[in-house]
């Protein structure tokens, strides 16, 4: 009697030991399953990301070490010559210069000029809002290329609407797109209408999620408009500023492009090439393939700099809850 009992007991456990088994193999099979259709569906991405992110990236850093004109099938490797060449030449070591003098003129005309006018129609201005907010914004639905023709016209040297304008006040006409320091203003200038509104819209969304209980508290001790933007507002918004320096940055980097290609081409003698443009010359005036992936490494080599300080600084920011 007893050994049937202990065989029964013996099946029960072995049938609990085959169904834990089978249990687990059936689990292992799921997220085998699971894993396989989540690679299934993410390949699209990755492959599109390899395709058009990695290999042109890793390509380029080929090209840098060779000399190449586009047409001819042969590569001539050349090491670290084009780097070597770029540093050494001064219209490169100018056009540095200059995309720096954009980097500069749009944080204040695209960072700091938004950031405290967000702050005045919030808390300052009681009327027009609304208006306010349209017209600022409508620039930002043109298109920068359609903003540049127009701007090509207005800025005219001779017949422009703006020389005519200053002639009233009895202004001499200026040369705006002939004479660099003008027209470095006036290739930052289209960049600051077309990006202005949309900035200002990202910093009214943020001193608008500013707890009005604040500011009335402020308020209520005699706090000046000034020191309420500096302690209440400034640390508030500050996840949302920094976000928007980190664009505005990148923006003064890479997109006066358009508007310097349209209104200047680079000149006169190559003072408001940026950059990106001289990228685009190397690459599709002179056919020189390898100095344009140089000087393209040496961009993306700046970007990464930034890209470094903003995770450093991160974590110096507010950020709710």
């Amino acid at each position: 009697m007893a050994e049937k009992e202990l065989r029964k007991q013996a099946q029960k456990e072995e049938r609990a030991a085959a169904k834990k088994e089978k249990k687990i193999v059936t689990k292992a099979m799921r997220k085998r399953r699971d894993g396989l259709l989540f690679a299934l569906l993410l390949s699209p991405a990755i492959i599109f990301f390899v395709v058009f992110v990695i290999y042109p990236v890793l390509y380029n850093v080929y090209l840098s070490f060779h000399e190449w004109n586009m047409v001819s099938p042969n590569k001539k490797f050349v090491g670290i010559k084009n780097y070597e060449n770029l540093f050494k030449d001064g219209e490169f070591i100018q056009s540095v210069g200059t995309t720096f003098k954009y980097i500069g003129i749009c944080l204040i005309t695209i960072f700091v000029f938004p950031y405290f006018l967000s702050y005045a129609m919030v808390h300052l201005i009681d009327k027009g809002q609304e208006t306010y907010r349209s017209v600022l914004f409508f620039p930002s639905l043109i298109s920068l290329s359609v903003g540049a023709i127009v701007f090509q016209f207005l800025f005219r040297g001779i017949g422009g609407p703006i020389n005519a304008m200053l002639a009233w006040f009895g202004v001499e006409k200026i040369s705006w797109l002939n004479d660099g320091p003008t027209a470095i203003l006036v290739i930052a200038f289209v960049a600051t209408w077309k990006t202005f509104g949309y900035n200002m819209l990202i910093f009214l969304g943020a001193i608008l999620e500013v707890p009005t209980e604040l500011i009335e508290a402020a308020k209520l001790e005699n706090a000046s408009k000034w020191k309420i933007f500096w302690r209440i507002v400034l640390p508030l918004t500050s996840s949302t500023a920094f976000y928007a320096f980190v664009i505005t940055f990148t923006y003064g980097l890479g997109q006066v492009f358009t508007p310097t290609n349209i209104l200047t081409s680079g000149g006169p003698t190559n003072s408001t090439s940026n950059l990106v443009y001289t990228i685009y010359e190397a690459a599709f005036f002179t056919f020189q393939s390898g100095r344009a992936a140089a000087t393209a490494l040496v961009t993306l080599a700046i970007v990464m700099v930034v890209v470094v300080l903003y995770q450093a600084l991160e974590k110096k920011v507010h950020y709710a809850n």
